[in-house]
């Protein structure tokens, strides 16, 4: 097996595969990536047996063949080679990997021992606008639990909507939900996809407008330009989130994104899990105060100009879940809504987007 193939190409399709392999599995050969050198182009193949992915790359193949290189090691020897051709040379149980002056001989693993691609037996697709979905899933994802002891709750939710689709995270403390608005042509599509997986969908290089979301039984599919990424379904009931967002309110207030996040930001550095931030609400001076009080390290306040509509309250957040939600608005404005001290919160992007950001209120001492 001999081919040659420009670095920077090679290198993008290593770094797309590269989260499919496996650094902790007891099997070795699965902290390999699998490359099958066909016809004129390269397939690049990982999993870590949840997970695999799959990338195809164009290459000058002088001698097709097979071969299973450690991913990592091959990556890092990519990634220092000068801007040139790369060659791989593989004879029987080695890799030659040769650029300009430079030349490496790597031990290779055994091709039989790699487990095939899944095989996804299609029950529904949807094709969704890759920019939407990409920016959605990284707003929603870090509202997702990382506590592997509620599964259900590491996910992300992928539901299709008469809309378009409804892209949710929550951790049971926070929700976030985001709309999507495209053309599914009323297909009915539900899906529960780990967190860390689909953010590895969304952070592709933006390759074709659209991306085939593909479900069966127990699978995820998502096929991107030359890549495909496959990754067991979640299995279990989400939680019935639409039931925190109430249909009304009794404050409703409007802030400038920017101004609110540098203010929660300054305010925060005196803020800890004990010590949450408040948000005073005044109609009359249409300012809101944020303040907090942490006994070890001292108090911080600041007054943040706003438009109210409704009655004062005062509500406690944690800062660190508010600059979360805030840093994934991008609309110059942003709007709170709560209908009382111990209710929830509701963080809701301005015109042109359509991402809600719900935190469940901390109890002041």
């Amino acid at each position: 097996m001999k081919f040659s193939i420009n670095k920077s190409e090679f290198l993008n399709a290593l770094n797309v595969v590269a989260k499919g392999a496996s650094s902790r599995s007891t099997l070795p050969v699965l902290a390999g990536v699998k490359i099958t050198a066909r016809s004129a182009s390269l397939v690049l193949e990982t999993t870590d047996l949840d997970r695999s992915i799959r990338c195809v790359v164009a290459a000058l193949v002088e001698d097709e063949g097979m071969c299973v290189i450690p991913q990592k090691l091959l990556s890092d020897i990519v990634k220092n080679l000068p801007d040139a051709a790369i060659t791989v040379d593989v004879d029987d149980s080695e890799a030659t990997v040769s650029c300009d002056k430079t030349s490496f001989t790597l031990h290779t693993l055994i091709p039989d021992d790699f487990p095939s691609f899944p095989e996804v037996n299609i029950d529904n697709q949807i094709t969704v606008p890759f920019k939407q979905f990409s920016s959605a899933v990284k707003k929603v994802a870090k509202a997702a639990s990382k506590d592997q002891s509620r599964a259900v709750l590491t996910g992300v939710l992928l539901r299709t909507t008469p809309e378009g689709m409804s892209i949710v995270a929550t951790d049971s403390y926070r929700l976030a939900v985001c709309n999507l608005k495209f053309d599914s042509a009323g297909e009915e599509f539900e899906a529960l996809v780990t967190s860390s997986f689909v953010l590895e969908v969304a952070s592709l290089p933006e390759v074709q407008e659209t991306i085939d979301i593909c479900l069966s039984a127990n699978q995820v599919m998502f096929r991107f330009g030359d890549t495909v990424m496959v990754n067991r379904r979640i299995e279990g009931k989400y939680p019935a989130y639409e039931k925190l967002i109430a249909g009304s309110y009794t404050t409703k207030t409007c802030y400038t994104t920017s101004a609110l996040i540098t203010a929660v930001k300054r305010v925060g550095l005196m803020s800890s899990a004990a010590s949450p931030i408040k948000f005073d609400i005044n109609e009359a001076t249409k300012n809101t105060v944020l303040s907090t009080n942490s006994q070890e390290i001292g108090t911080a306040s600041e007054v943040v100009s706003c438009e109210v509509n409704g009655e004062n309250v005062e509500i406690a957040l944690n800062h660190q879940y508010i600059i979360d939600g805030l840093s994934s608005i991008s609309t110059d404005h942003v709007f709170f809504e709560t209908q009382g001290s111990m209710k929830p919160g509701v963080f809701r992007s301005g015109e042109g987007e359509d991402f809600l950001y719900l935190l469940m209120p901390v109890r002041l001492a």
